[in-house]
């Protein structure tokens, strides 16, 4: 079950969010969360996610501008080492609360809460229009460096705050994708640093067979999208999408998942 679901979902969410919409990581950690403890879920994730980035560099980076790389990237590498250490510092905290529900014991640890809060509150702004559309000006893209580092580290969630610092940057669409993709796999790459560093390693090298089979559907996703998808928004699914991901979120902060 855990090979369909994962799978299904790296598959699908490489694909429809090649251009816009939810991040693979965010999309792809409430299914790893589903099988595993939501530390290890967030390693995993991120070990997808560096590798399809890797993957869409073959197709895009040409397109990827220097500056933009150098003003917001550098800061983003930087807050990424902090939240991927704030990481394994809540995945190694007590439970807050123990409780028993239908005969069953379930634990509300930090790490749940952190997580379970950022997927909620990125699952609520993508239901409000006027925060899909949110962007800055380019003098902002250090401090959006730092956001998207930070939160990126910290759970995965880069994409939504990258695309709305890009957003006026001055680019060009493939410019826009291009220069995404590099920050990404720059802060995935300082993550996985400090990941690799913490018990997490052991956890995510046992998993191998799984990774390989999330990482080819990735792939799979990323050039169906490539080929076949335009830059469009998808309401109906982000709207589908906001409300799992609100139930995740709901279950990780409960103790549930």
């Amino acid at each position: 079950m855990s090979y369909l679901i994962v799978c299904s979902v790296a598959l699908l969410a490489s694909a429809l969010t090649f251009f816009s919409g939810f991040g693979l990581g965010t999309l792809l950690l409430p299914a790893f969360a589903l099988f595993f403890p939501v530390g290890q879920a967030v390693a995993l994730t991120a070990v997808v996610h560096f590798l399809n980035g890797l993957f869409k560099l073959t197709l895009t980076a040409r397109h990827g501008d220097r500056r933009v790389v150098l003003l917001f990237g550098l800061p983003a590498c930087a807050m990424a080492l902090v939240g991927a250490w704030l990481l394994t510092w809540l995945a190694d905290t007590r439970p807050l609360l123990t409780y028993v529900a239908a005969g069953h014991a379930f634990d509300v640890t930090p790490v749940k809460l952190v997580i379970g809060f950022l997927l909620l509150a990125f699952a609520l702004l993508d239901l409000v229009p006027r925060f899909r559309s949110l962007a800055f000006g380019a003098r902002y893209l250090p401090l959006g460096g730092l956001l998207s580092g930070f939160l990126g580290g910290l759970a995965g969630m880069q994409g939504a705050l990258r695309s709305a610092f890009l957003a006026r940057a001055g680019l060009t669409k493939e410019g826009f994708i291009g220069t995404g993709v590099v920050i990404a796999c720059l802060i995935d790459f300082s993550r996985l640093a400090i990941y690799s560093t913490t018990g997490e390693h052991d956890s995510v090298s046992g998993h191998v067979p799984l990774l390989g089979c999330a990482v080819a559907a990735a792939f799979l996703g990323a050039i169906v999208g490539n080929r076949t998808l335009k830059k469009i928004t998808l309401p109906g699914v982000q709207r589908i999408v906001a409300v799992m991901l609100m139930g995740v979120s709901v279950g990780l902060m409960a103790g549930v998942l």
